[in-house]
């Protein structure tokens, strides 16, 4: 070997110690999340960071809940979530807004439907839009698709904009761990449909992407808006954790100049880039909710008349809560204010489903204690009743069709938050004077008597809105309800109402 030769090896091993040096210096990070963020934000960002010697990030992908809580007991860094922090112990946890995403539906590719409507959409998770037939296609069932992960970003996010809420009951008996195994489902199911995000299923070929209302959903329809159904993806971190600022200074990474590039890559906008989509947020969202009319609100306080102008909100909440309370005995379920619930199979015993408290629970899945959701399947209607009863739900399916949680009675004490009731003056301006003096001074009588008062709760740490209603004994909905409250975020020293004394 010549001496030029030598030298040259020499240098570059020192080279390759220097390198393997720096490498080695930095910091490992653990990031924990769902599909949609590993595919679309960290999973190529992150062979950027470790090229540039920065450390290591080792990636956990499953769902959004099991990042959260990893990050909030200290077992991961970094969490990837498609939506915001929803309270309880997420109020400690700092979400940082880095991209926005379509929210898709996506279909088996023969499937000749293309395009679907939003309120479409929504007939269809309520379970009143069951076969492809009404949307123009073949004459078959419409086999709908969710993830079981309570939380998960993309069905919180997705069921937020359609109703208002992120925990609304929905129709859909078949459940998977996360969007990927849900997408892997709808390529086996000629009449399959679920939900998922465009930067995971833009490049898969084996589904079917559909467009709303006419829009294709794509990098430039959700930059500008014209596309409805979009959100924001988040890593989520913890202001107290030993590597804090080395997992600030990857989330300045993932939005730098090359980290934008590559969320383009997967046909994500950078969230810097979306400034018009943040200040027109509150304008979509009551776009959808009149598109999809006052049923976006369900379970929620209604402000507005929601049929004709001879009718009060009152009345039209008489007649939901009649139909609703039909629909329940036309199937022999045994559904109570609570909304309490049956989860039945063929194959597995009750017990294995003690304690569910569901909102999406299906009896072709095990294993599922501890799962919070609020739509249960039952496969049998003689199963509905006594042997679950400690099965609780908000809505509940029956053979594939669901059966209505009753909508509660609107008494005296709610009817603010509830419902704003017309002036007796401006309901019936026609109205005959009181038949007597004894009945005006029995009027008067009423109205001088004080309302009763109400029973708080002052919310402690660790506390989260399901855990007060169960503390409580009061429904989820009738919490919020009575306390004015558009989502379930609580914070500790809030006071609720919990009900009356």
């Amino acid at each position: 070997m010549s001496l030029r030769l030598a030298r040259l090896f020499t240098a570059t091993l020192i080279g390759l110690s220097a390198s393997a040096t720096v490498f080695a210096a930095g910091t490992q990070l653990v990031w924990r999340g769902d599909i949609t963020t590993a595919r679309g934000v960290v999973t190529d960002v992150a062979k950027a960071w470790e090229k540039s010697g920065k450390g290591k990030i080792e990636l956990q992908p499953f769902n959004t809940a099991s990042g959260i809580d990893a990050v909030a007991k200290g077992t991961a860094d970094i969490a990837g979530s498609a939506r915001p922090g929803i309270g309880g112990a997420e109020q400690s946890l700092t979400f940082t807004p880095v991209a926005w995403d379509a929210l898709v539906m996506v279909t088996y590719p023969s499937n000749p439907v293309s395009n679907i409507t939003l309120m479409q959409l929504h007939e269809i998770y309520m379970g009143k839009i069951t076969n492809w037939k009404e949307l123009g296609g073949a004459d078959q069932p419409i086999n709908l698709y969710a993830v079981a992960s309570p939380g998960d970003g993309v069905e919180y996010s997705l069921r937020k904009l359609l109703f208002g809420r992120g925990n609304q009951p929905v129709a859909a008996p078949r459940l998977y761990v996360n969007v990927a195994k849900l997408e892997e489902g709808v390529t086996l199911d000629k009449q399959g449909l679920g939900a998922t995000t465009l930067a995971g299923a833009s490049s898969n070929k084996k589904v079917k992407i559909l467009s709303i209302d006419g829009v294709t959903p794509s990098m430039s329809t959700v930059g500008s808006g014209a596309y409805p159904l979009y959100t924001e993806l988040y890593l989520v971190s913890n202001e107290t954790s030993p590597k804090a600022a080395d997992v600030k200074e990857f989330i300045s990474f993932v939005t730098s100049s090359a980290g934008s590039s590559l969320l383009r890559s997967h046909s994500l906008v950078p969230y810097a880039d979306g400034a018009s989509l943040a200040s027109n947020d509150a304008a979509r969202r009551a776009k959808i909710a009149s598109t999809v009319g006052t049923r976006a609100n369900v379970g929620q306080a209604m402000t507005t008349p929601t049929v004709a102008a001879a009718a009060t909100p009152a009345a039209q909440v008489a007649k939901e809560t009649a139909v609703a309370k039909a629909q329940v005995a036309g199937k022999g379920a045994k559904v109570a204010k609570e909304a309490k619930g049956s989860v039945a199979s063929t194959t597995a015993e009750p017990s294995q489903f003690a304690r569910v408290v569901a909102s999406v629970s299906t009896s072709a899945h095990v294993g599922f204690a501890g799962v919070r959701s609020e739509a249960v399947t039952v496969s049998d209607n003689a199963k509905v009743g006594g042997k679950f009863a400690k099965v609780t739900a908000d809505a509940v399916t029956v053979k594939g069709k669901q059966v209505a949680k009753p909508a509660a009675p609107v008494d005296a004490t709610e009817k603010s938050t509830k419902v704003e009731t017309p002036k007796v003056a401006d309901a019936a301006p026609a109205a005959k004077p009181a038949a007597s003096k004894s009945a005006a001074k029995e009027v008067a009588k009423a109205e001088k008597k004080p309302a009763a008062a109400s029973r708080t709760y002052k919310v402690s740490a660790g506390d989260t809105l399901y855990s007060i209603a169960k503390k409580n004994a009061v429904d989820v909905n009738q919490l919020r309800a009575m306390n004015g409250l558009k989502d379930n975020n609580v914070h500790p020293g809030q006071v609720l109402k919990v009900g009356a004394r």
